[in-house]
């Protein structure tokens, strides 16, 4: 990420090695920077909000300050929230505060790590 850019893009996602599981983060976490890249290659500022499902994060607090941090063009919700129906009730409350926080933001939703710039571009100007 080029730190000259201002970010316009948030993107909120579980952090891949705080997921339960017996799984490899390792893939999610390279399909996470093939994605983050592609905002650089397109001069678009992009930071990340990744929260654990390890109960180690405050999630409200955690997403409320990266909401406030920056007056956000869009802010683009990971699949990981969206793809399991275990998660309804965390992916309403991300929604919600994203309406609280960055009321001005679009709302994008990627369906893969590496598409994030495409599903964040719908959006922004």
């Amino acid at each position: 990420m080029d730190s000259a850019v201002s970010p316009r893009v948030l993107v909120i996602g579980l952090d891949p090695y705080r997921v339960p599981g017996p799984w490899d983060p390792e893939p999610v976490t390279e399909a996470i920077a093939a994605g983050l890249a592609k905002f650089a290659e397109h001069g678009v500022g992009v930071e990340t909000c990744l929260f654990g499902l390890d109960g180690s994060d405050d999630v409200e607090s955690v997403v409320g300050n990266a909401l406030r941090a920056h007056p956000w063009e869009c802010v683009t919700v990971g699949g990981g929230l969206r793809h399991s129906d275990d998660q309804v009730e965390l992916l309403e409350q991300v929604v919600n505060l994203v309406r609280r926080h960055a009321p001005d933001a679009a709302i994008a939703f990627n369906s893969t790590p590496d598409n994030t710039y495409e599903a964040a571009a719908r959006w922004i100007e």
